[in-house]
Order: C-alpha cells, then sequence, then structure tokens
C-alpha cells in the first residue's frame, strides 16, 4: 500500500500543470496591447487628421478606413496589421539585472505571442529564406538594454512594419543633389526629400524619427528610439522643436496625403534627436513609421507584473 500511495503521488505531481512565469504573462500581455491597441496620442492625432481632410474626398476615404480598423482591431483583439513587423524591446533597468535570463523570458514571450496570433510568423533566415515559425533568430527579436538610477524596470515595445522600414533613409550632408549643406536648413532638405520620394509607400500618414550625427549605425539606433516619445511632447531644444514643427507643416502641403491619395494629412509627427559626430561625417538617418504605429510600454512591479502602462 506504501508503494503505491508513493508511486500515486509522483504521478499527480508529474501530470499538475506547469505554473506560468509572471513576467512572461507580462510580456505576452505586453505585445498582445501593442500589436491591437495604438495609444492614446497616436489615435487622438489620426482623428484630428480625419477631421482635416475636405468631405468625401479620397484623402478622407482612406483616413476612415484608418479609423474603423483602428476600431475593429482593439474590439477584436487582433492585430493592427498583418505585418506585425520587427519586434523592438526597449528595457530601463535598475543595476543588478540579468540580462541574459531576461533575454530568455523575452524569447519565450515571442514564441508564445506567435502562437497565439499576436505576432505573425514574420522572422525569416536572410540567407536561405527559411521560416522556423517562431520569430526568433539572429537579431530577431532586437533587444535594447538601459542602465538608469531608477528601482524600477520599464519595458517599451515597437512593432516596426516592412513597409515603412522600407521607406527610410540616410543622408551624408553636404548633398550635392538637394544643395543641402552641412546646417540645419541642409537637414530640413534632406528629410523632406524623404518625404517626397516616400510618396504613399509606408503606409502613409506617417510619423519621423530622426538623428542628426552619429555614425552610420548609431544613427539609425537613435532615430528609432525617437519614435518612443510621445506625439504630442515638445523637443527640449529649441532649434530642434522649431524644425520638427516645420517638418510636418511643410510636409502636409506636399499632397500626398493618406496612402498617397492626395489631401492634407502625410505626416503625422516629426521627432528628431542628436548625436556628437566625426568631423569628417555628417549623417542624417531617418526611420519612418506607418500610421499603424504600434508602440507601447509598461512598469513592472516588485512582483514582475504590470504596475502601469506607459503610454
Amino acid at each position: 500500500m506504501a508503494l503505491k500511495k508513493k508511486i500515486s503521488k509522483k504521478a499527480v505531481k508529474k501530470s499538475a500543470p506547469k505554473k506560468s512565469n509572471q513576467l512572461e504573462d507580462s510580456l505576452i500581455e505586453l505585445i498582445k496591447n501593442t500589436s491591437a491597441v495604438l495609444p492614446d496620442d497616436v489615435q487622438k492625432v489620426i482623428l484630428q487628421a480625419l477631421a482635416r481632410e475636405e468631405k468625401h474626398t479620397t484623402a478622407e476615404y482612406a483616413m476612415n478606413i484608418i479609423k474603423a480598423n483602428i476600431e475593429l482591431a482593439k474590439k477584436k483583439s487582433q492585430p493592427l496589421c498583418q505585418d506585425t513587423g520587427t519586434v523592438l524591446f526597449y528595457v530601463n533597468h535598475p543595476v543588478g539585472l540579468d540580462q541574459i535570463e531576461f533575454t530568455k523570458w523575452i524569447h519565450k514571450a515571442v514564441v508564445k505571442s506567435t502562437k497565439l496570433g499576436y505576432l505573425r510568423q514574420n522572422s525569416v533566415d536572410s540567407l536561405s529564406g527559411a521560416n522556423s515559425g517562431t520569430n526568433i533568430g539572429p537579431g530577431h527579436p532586437s533587444i535594447h538594454f538601459h542602465q538608469h538610477k531608477k528601482k524600477n524596470i520599464e519595458i517599451r515595445l515597437m512593432l516596426k512594419g516592412g513597409g515603412c522600414e522600407n521607406v527610410g533613409a540616410q543622408y551624408s550632408l553636404p548633398y550635392t543633389p538637394l544643395d543641402a549643406g552641412r546646417d540645419l536648413d541642409g537637414v530640413r532638405k534632406v528629410i523632406l526629400d524623404a518625404v517626397l520620394k516616400a510618396q504613399g509607400r509606408g503606409c502613409g500618414p506617417g510619423v519621423l524619427g530622426v538623428c542628426i550625427g552619429g555614425d552610420r549605425g548609431a544613427g539609425y539606433i537613435e532615430s528609432k528610439e525617437q519614435l518612443l516619445r510621445f506625439l504630442d511632447d515638445k523637443n527640449s531644444n529649441k532649434d530642434l522643436a522649431q524644425l520638427e514643427t516645420e517638418i510636418v507643416n511643410t510636409s502636409n502641403k506636399l499632397g500626398i496625403g493618406p496612402m498617397g491619395f492626395g489631401g492634407k494629412t502625410t505626416l503625422l509627427g516629426c521627432k528628431i534627436g542628436v548625436q556628437n559626430r566625426l568631423p569628417a561625417s555628417f549623417f542624417v538617418s531617418i526611420s519612418y513609421m506607418c500610421w499603424a504605429y504600434r508602440r507601447q510600454g509598461i512598469e513592472l512591479g516588485t512582483n514582475k507584473q504590470i504596475k502601469k502602462w506607459l503610454y
């Protein structure tokens, strides 16, 4: 009898469901929410753009489709777009975080989110084209750790589609085709050139993240991090604040409009950062984000549960 009792307990132990990790659950909730729900600051600007378009035009029709898409995705908790994009994590953490272990939980959450349909099976081997179906591979997801002096952990997530990524650009000043010199006027010229070349591609209306300076790699990283800012914030640098406003206002007078159909809304926002550069180099790196501006963030509590949403 004693032996049977022992075997029975062992069997029960084996069949018991595995407890989920709270960090993994929080990460999955972050991925689900980012994929399906646009932040309030983005929705506000999109609705303002819809109201600005002339009635009974193709531009208004396009903006109404965007509005309906946003509402339907939120209602059904399904991805806003079939291209759930590159998965970019930005983790701000205190001293002592085990980044290797944290990365493992991010990977687990991405794999499970892919199985649940919150993420499309969207990451392929660049040489063979093979798709593991997990969204895990060299460089994907992209994870950026930043140490800060706060005691909490903040995780921001951006899902950046391939269409908008394709119309990003990088210029080296001086850029003689536009007579763009190494000054803010030259920066303005190349940013507007990138908007003009994008036309309706990239699922406009879009948002620009820009970095002035840095090297080629650091400039692109910073340009994407500019997209983590709120759309209604104001640059602390007076000259850059003025340039951000000018870029949006000028772009919206180009007549490109939503999806390139014409209209008054080509850009929803422009965010510009700056990095030091070498005297021999002057790069302007531009990341384009589509209207499906999927970025969200969470602050974790001590138990790794979601304490606060950041957007």
